[in-house]
């Protein structure tokens, strides 16, 4: 892995086993490349308060096209607050506030001429729990495409959904169904459901927040293995509690601890080669 002289400069020397916020307050340093060689998005020195609340502190990481970066992290240390930052979801708390640099194809995404509602289209969301329109199918899948004016005819509109639920890997069981409730589905095809919706507007980015955590291991399996073919089209940013999951599906893996980046590199390297002693306590068990 090669060496970083910016501000995500490598820390070489020794931190206490114990994860007390003195141990990671510290000389913190970003362990490893935060960059990436060819950067969908890209974040730095991203702050986020939720009132006096502090969540994340001084980050910088970039989402490179066509991998998959999964976050990794004790519960409430930051993971989820920040792909929300990428999309500006935390827009819709009120306490909330982000200040730093997060750029989408170079351009700032906090900028006051930035539409949303477009950021979020190139940008798409996967939550932990599938949330289908309560409509039909096929109008879930359409309901971007027809806001935006993606589809100049009903033909248009038919080759979208069924080329996204095709995507999705999801068409040869739906297609006979595609005017029923998209909430009569069972919980992975609602997933990958959301999921067809999401890439139905062509986004550059997916972010996908425990994507896999209320299915099954065989919906789990169907979900790694789509997004394992999705990475050919688009960048894609994971937040996991599995390590199995992420050693499974990512390419590159961030390690978060109390609201920072504590390690960030190839995925074989930090589950088997951790430089931080933090995440190596981590993803031995020592704590999380």
């Amino acid at each position: 892995m090669p060496d970083v002289s910016t501000e995500a400069e490598v820390q070489t020397s020794p931190v206490q086993a114990v994860p007390t916020k003195a141990a990671v307050d510290e000389g913190y340093r970003t362990v490893g490349d935060f960059t990436s060689a060819n950067p969908v998005m890209q974040a730095r020195h991203v702050d986020v308060f939720y009132g006096d609340n502090h969540a994340i502190q001084k980050v910088s990481l970039d989402v490179g096209r066509n991998e998959v970066i999964a976050l990794i992290g004790p519960s409430g240390c930051g993971k989820s607050t920040f792909i929300r930052c990428l999309n500006r979801m935390n827009d819709t708390i009120e306490s909330a506030r982000v200040t730093g640099d997060i750029k989408l194809d170079g351009e700032n995404i906090y900028a006051r001429h930035m539409d949303v509602v477009m950021l979020r289209a190139r940008v798409g969301m996967v939550f932990q729990k599938p949330n289908p329109f309560p409509k039909s199918v096929y109008d879930n899948v359409a309901y971007g495409p027809r806001i935006h004016g993606f589809a100049r005819d009903r033909a248009e509109l038919d080759e979208i959904v069924q080329t996204s639920l095709e995507r999705a890997g999801l068409w040869t069981e739906v297609k006979e169904r595609l005017e029923e409730p998209g909430t009569g589905l069972s919980g992975g095809q609602q997933q990958r459901l959301c999921i067809a919706r999401t890439i139905a507007v062509n986004p550059d980015v997916i972010l996908m927040d425990e994507p896999c955590s209320a299915l099954d291991p065989i919906a789990t399996a169907r979900i790694e293995d789509l997004i394992d073919e999705l990475k050919q089209n688009y960048a894609i940013a994971i937040v996991t509690h599995s390590m199995q999951q992420a050693a499974r599906v990512s390419q590159r893996t961030a390690y978060f601890h109390l609201g920072k980046l504590i390690e960030i590199g190839e995925t074989d390297d930090i589950f088997t080669n951790p430089r931080h002693k933090l995440t190596e306590d981590y993803i031995t068990g020592r704590f999380g």
